[in-house]
């Protein structure tokens, strides 16, 4: 076993390197170096399971042995992925369980160094060699590019994914999780769940003359597993149903406005999220 090290500056603040590393698109994107179309599922939890995936549904399961936002994520490799599930260990595989792929970000001058290791057997170091330098070449462009595409924001629940499916879409449901803070409320929600059909849900603040409708045009949707919708405005939010581990992974993916900082658009979605969580579990 070798372990192996690449390293790159990157001109932005680690936050921003941070999420240029783990937001689902931008993850999509920077490995393609390593497979195109491959993607991840997982909470992204410390502790949690993760599967990296290609297209076809093979990959490798790893355990996220540690995850400091904006410092570290290290994940410890299990085993492979054949069509979408976990295959037990054979003699082969377990030639690397164990081994250890680490992320490590040290901010200067809001210059980021990110730092990654590897560890890899003889016969996987000259892919490593070719691919890992590219990868880290996309994680910069996307770091740097002053234009942020897409913000994701996430939450684990406890419970089937029909419940979860339920509770996101129907409009009893919506007007009591649909709302950043306890001053704010939801008293309205309309929806017609189907390509081409429409949502709107009225927001006010409960203690200033402050209301507005978030409305939209619903643009695919797949049954417990996605649906993709425009804003009125014509932005872009995909939201994703992954029953994974014995839970679901609600995922958004929205693309941000250009009035509030990014950070703050964050933060509103994923309150309103954590929010949600906090409804279905009542």
């Amino acid at each position: 076993m070798k372990k192996l090290e690449y390293t790159i500056s990157i001109n932005a603040p680690k936050e921003k390197v941070w999420y240029s590393l783990w937001d689902d698109e931008n993850y999509e994107s920077w490995t393609k170096a390593f497979c195109d179309g491959s993607y991840a599922i997982s909470s992204w939890e410390e502790g949690s399971k993760i599967h990296f995936l290609s297209p076809s549904g093979d990959g490798m399961y790893s355990k996220i042995s540690e995850n400091k936002p904006f410092e570290s994520m290290v994940f410890a490799h299990i085993g492979n992925i054949n069509n979408l599930k976990e295959l037990p260990l054979d003699d082969e595989t377990k030639q690397w369980t164990g081994c250890e792929e680490r992320y490590t970000l040290t901010e200067e001058n809001i210059i980021t160094t990110l730092l990654v290791s590897v560890d890899s057997l003889e016969q996987y170091i000259d892919f490593f060699e070719d691919s890992f330098p590219k990868a880290l070449e996309n994680i910069k462009a996307i770091a740097e590019n002053p234009i942020v595409k897409s913000i994701a924001v996430r939450t684990t629940i406890d419970a089937s994914v029909e419940k979860v499916w339920d509770f996101f879409t129907k409009p009893e449901h919506i007007t009591k999780w649909n709302f950043a803070s306890d001053d704010w409320h939801c008293p309205k929600a309309e929806t017609n769940l189907q390509v081409g059909g429409t949502f709107k849900y009225a927001m006010a603040s409960k203690e200033e003359p402050i209301a507005f409708d978030f409305e939209g045009t619903y643009e695919a949707i797949e049954f417990h597993k996605k649906i993709i919708y425009k804003i009125a405005d014509g932005r872009k939010v995909i939201v994703k149903f992954d029953f994974f581990d014995a839970k679901v992974i609600l995922t958004e993916i929205f693309e941000p406005e250009n009035v509030h900082s990014h950070e703050l658009q964050r933060n509103g979605w994923q309150a309103i999220l954590d929010n949600f969580k906090k409804h279905i579990n009542q």
